[in-house]
């Protein structure tokens, strides 16, 4: 089982009422949680970790969980409201609002972690759930009990979000070298190591500790460095309606392409070939075309692929 540990939240998306005035509705969400919904659509064996609220949201995020396929036994219901993020759109680009003091997910402790069965081969953790406290401090103590599991992060960092940049730069620098894949946008990577050639940067992360380290560049598609060099992928080309939930769709595309292939273990990913390697990269990639091509975080079932 892939264990998805991060945020839970409902995205407010911009709609226009009846009366034509500006309105939002609600929608589950967060990257962390999107990527085990496109996981549990494409066939894959998964699971989900974030304490989740009981007020009307919390259920209904549950209940989207249960309609892709996704575990979510490990979450526990707990007493704080959901997290709210408010998205507007600039032609198709998201962008955020987040309202998370006091809530299920900004408020978890290290005290609602839960053991991890054996059954969990694979964890993924990222997204703003990384950014707050305590919560951030909780998925970061998680990820370092991962053990011999197979360890991907993916940070789809915010920097309207970040308040402590020094201590938030310091634990993706402790999960880095935790993690076995470690994915970044081409704007994340430039935001995380600065400017420079993006094939000597990635190298430059990867040999912090990941064996493969994958870049997306929206329409010309993703990379990955490993040891061996550089593998491609294209990007499917599509009439883009919004990006929102395009990058958690292809974590999700590239670590079912993995536990595919069989490689979502320690020894699995040291042996990867290069032909693997680029399949898991283009059904990530095909994946969040399907995303990306229709309203909101709504990935695709593996028949659609």
């Amino acid at each position: 089982m892939i264990l998805c540990a991060g945020e839970a939240l409902i995205d407010m998306l911009p709609r226009e009422s009846a009366q034509g005035e500006p309105s939002f509705a609600p929608y589950p969400g967060g990257a962390v949680f999107n990527t085990a919904i496109a996981l549990g659509r494409l066939g894959a064996e998964v699971g989900f970790f974030c304490p989740l609220s009981d007020d009307l949201f919390g259920a209904q995020l549950r209940a989207a969980l249960d309609a892709s396929k996704v575990d979510h036994s490990l979450s526990p219901a707990v007493d704080r409201p959901s997290t709210l993020a408010f998205v507007t759109l600039t032609d198709g680009q998201a962008r955020y609002a987040f309202y998370d003091r006091g809530t299920a997910l900004r408020e978890m402790t290290v005290s609602e972690l839960p053991e991890l069965p054996d059954a969990v081969s694979a964890l993924f953790f990222g997204g703003i759930s990384l950014v707050g406290e305590p919560c951030g401090a909780g998925f970061e103590a998680l990820c370092a009990r991962a053990g011999d599991r197979v360890v991907m992060l993916d940070p789809n960092i915010r920097p309207g979000f970040i308040r402590n940049e020094p201590e938030y730069r310091a634990r993706l620098k402790t999960m880095i070298a935790q993690s076995d894949i470690v994915k970044l946008s081409d704007e994340d990577l430039h935001w995380l190591c600065g400017a420079g050639d993006i094939a000597e940067l990635a190298q430059t992360l990867r040999a912090q500790g990941p064996q493969i380290v994958v870049i997306t560049e929206g329409a010309k598609g993703a990379r990955a460095f490993t040891a061996a060099g550089e593998t491609h992928a294209n990007a499917t080309h599509v009439e883009v309606v919004d990006t929102v939930g395009a990058g958690d769709t292809f974590n999700a595309g590239f670590l079912a392409g993995l536990a595919h292939a069989g490689a979502l273990s320690k020894a699995g990913i040291t042996a990867l070939s290069d032909l693997d390697l680029h399949k898991a990269l283009a059904l990530g990639t095909k994946a969040a075309a399907v995303t990306v091509s229709r309203a909101g975080a709504n990935p695709p079932w593996a028949r659609e692929i």
